[in-house]
This record gives structure tokens, C-alpha cells and sequence, in this order.
């Protein structure tokens, strides 16, 4: 059975570097037998959190936001590509994420960080590991982490560069963890029912 794999990616900017990190992972993981889907909360486009998905009576939620809870619920596991603002996490992926709880419970996540400096976007990682786990997910130990994110690409989306030659040597591993967590959490849940 694939996984089936959600990659997150949360930014708003109209020159969006990160994009290309979360286009190759989908490539990445497609090439090692998963099933990815690239999740953009820009063409998504939910309003500010006003209310979340569970507030709304069967059959009101937004058709864009029901569409993706569903396809959250169906997912094994799930990537978040976040670039870093000002020491911490991106605002439209934290909104999308934000519109859902129950949704995203008993699975595995792992984060991909980004930015244009050295720092690879390691502070905006260390504040999703937290978020994430509050929210009912599993958060893998291993990372990806992308400084000189706009270097680290050449135009047609291939790794280049340093950024891009340390991307393709942390890939293996980063997959390789978040696939034994995928199975685990997927071979419990079948074994006994999560408890709430």
C-alpha cells in the first residue's frame, strides 16, 4: 500500500522561493513509491481563522475547506514546508492548519524548513515541532532544512548547488523516518482504535 502523503507549503509571497522544495518533495517521495499531494494554502484560499472546520453543521463548511479535511482524514502522513518570518512560523500555513484539529490526529509529520540565510529556517522547524504535536500528530526526528533556498534550485526545479547536493543526501533519511512512522501509526490505528 503507498502512502498516501500530504506536503503543506504556507506561503503568500508572489516571488514564493519555498515552492520549489515542496514541488521537488512531491517528486521525491512520488519517485520512492508514495502517493504525494502538493497542499498550497495560497490556491486553497481560506479566509482568516474565523471558525474551524468542526464548528461548522454537517454540509456549511466552505466547499475548498471540506474538500481538504477530507483529504487530511484519507492522508498517512504529512510534510510541512515552511519558510521562516521573523524567527518563526509562516502565516498562511499556520492559518491552513489552524482551520482543522481532529483531522489531523494519530499521523505522522515531519518539517522541511527553508530561508534565504544560513539559518535554513531551523527556528520556524523548532515552532512547528511544538504546534504539531499539540495537535495530535507525531513529529518525526529526522528534518530537512534549506538554507540559500533561492540558490538551492536551478529554473527547471532540479537541486543545485551546495543547498541543493546537502538536500539530496538528507532526503533518504528524512523519508525513511517519516515512512516507519507512516506504517506504524497506520498498522496500529488497524489494530485498535485510537482512544479518543
Amino acid at each position: 500500500m503507498a502512502d498516501r502523503i500530504l506536503i503543506l507549503y504556507g506561503s503568500y509571497r508572489s516571488d514564493r522561493q519555498g515552492i520549489a522544495l515542496a514541488e521537488w518533495l512531491v517528486t521525491a517521495f512520488r519517485a520512492r513509491g508514495a502517493e504525494p499531494e502538493l497542499i498550497d494554502a495560497k490556491a486553497v484560499g481560506l479566509p482568516m481563522l474565523d471558525r474551524m472546520f468542526k464548528e461548522y453543521r454537517q454540509g456549511e463548511a466552505p466547499p475548498a475547506m471540506a474538500e481538504l479535511a477530507a483529504k487530511i482524514r484519507a492522508a498517512d502522513a504529512f510534510v510541512f514546508v515552511t519558510g521562516e518570518y521573523n524567527w518563526s512560523v509562516q502565516p498562511g500555513l499556520k492559518n491552513l492548519t489552524d482551520h482543522f484539529l481532529e483531522e489531523w490526529y494519530w499521523r505522522p509529520a515531519a518539517i522541511a524548513s527553508y530561508s534565504a540565510g544560513r539559518f535554513a529556517g531551523a527556528r520556524a522547524e523548532l515552532a512547528w515541532h511544538g504546534i504539531l504535536s499539540e495537535m495530535g500528530m507525531v513529529v518525526t526526528s529526522s528534518t530537512l532544512a534549506v538554507g540559500g533556498i533561492g540558490r538551492a534550485f536551478d529554473a527547471d526545479g532540479t537541486p543545485t548547488g551546495e543547498g541543493g547536493a546537502a538536500l539530496e543526501r538528507a532526503f533518504p533519511r528524512f523519508a525513511d523516518d517519516l515512512g516507519w512512522w507512516t506504517e506504524a501509526a497506520r498498522e496500529q490505528r488497524a489494530r485498535r482504535a485510537p482512544p479518543y
